[in-house]
């Protein structure tokens, strides 16, 4: 008869499933290098080819600045919408019934899955001014195809899916128990919402933002379509840096391009520090 054999509850003997935690950690930098870091440092390295001076003329001239502006302020604008539209659908994934609920769940996925080629054109299709949405638009005066709120709306299209997917296993995870307490206590939606539900999802709905606007500043597809790609009005930073490589300005799209890597990093990061400040102050709070 063979006995079992008890397993030690202490830390320094835990069970683990892949053994070898340095053969495991050198695979994991390898790759991370691999695909990651040695990349990135190519582009640096090529920028650093450049003088600083050159280097200011190239990311600083009015034509980048205005695309700055637009890929950034566009992809702020499309997470923001998707964080509170994208907590909604997570909301109602989750929390009700009703039929066609897993058509929806699926076509929330659709703009990881659809080439961003084929967005764009269908985005334009929709809202030109001959198009099915945009024919009625026009008339009122809002012009969506070819300006700056096309852009908008095409890196809305494709963050989506960060935000709902993010949010959504966190609702389905938080205990309803104590929603039916705060009303038990007297407490109204609206507080119940703000300092039962709210105060959850928080870390979930700031991951799904970070990773929603960095998705955004970097896409291409779906917006060259329906931007118009004007120069100073609606050319986004990713077109100008294919203009500067088709011009054999190598240097000069790495340079646009590691100002781009710099602030997406700095937004990461802020967002990944405020995730932990915001979760280590729900757990003090709960102690």
């Amino acid at each position: 008869m063979l006995a079992a054999t008890p397993q030690s509850s202490s830390r320094g003997s835990v069970l683990r499933v892949i053994p070898g935690f340095r053969l495991s950690l050198g695979f994991t930098l390898f790759y991370l290098g691999l695909i990651v870091l040695i990349p990135l440092s190519a582009v640096f390295l090529k920028t650093f080819t450049m003088t600083w001076d050159a280097f200011v003329a190239a990311v600083t001239s009015d034509r980048v600045m205005a695309s700055y502006r637009l890929s950034f302020g566009a992809s702020l604008i499309g997470a923001l919408i998707n964080v509170v539209f994208g907590g909604i659908v997570a909301w109602v994934l989750v929390r009700y019934r009703f039929p066609g609920k897993k058509i929806i769940d699926a076509l929330v996925d659709l703009p990881f899955a659809l080439p961003t080629a084929v967005a764009g054109i269908a985005l334009t299709a929709l809202y030109s001014s001959n198009g099915w949405i945009g024919r009625y638009l026009e008339p009122l005066g809002v012009k969506v195809a070819f300006t700056p709120l096309g852009v908008v709306v095409a890196l809305t299209f494709i963050g989506l899916p960060f935000v709902v997917r993010t949010v959504q296993p966190v609702l389905e995870e938080a205990e309803r128990e104590l929603e039916e307490a705060a009303a038990s206590l007297g407490a109204n939606r609206l507080q119940t919402f703000a300092r039962v539900i709210f105060p959850t999802i928080l870390p979930a709905l700031l991951t799904g933002f970070a990773l929603a606007f960095a998705r955004a500043t970097g896409e291409y597809g779906s917006v060259i379509f329906i931007a118009g790609n004007m120069p100073m009005v609606s050319e986004i930073t990713p077109l100008f840096i294919i203009t500067k490589l088709e011009q054999y300005d190598y240097a000069g799209a790495t340079a646009i391009a590691v100002v781009m890597l710099l602030v997406s990093f700095s937004l990461l990061l802020t967002i990944n520090l405020l995730q932990a400040w915001t979760r280590k102050r729900g757990q003090a709070e709960r102690v």
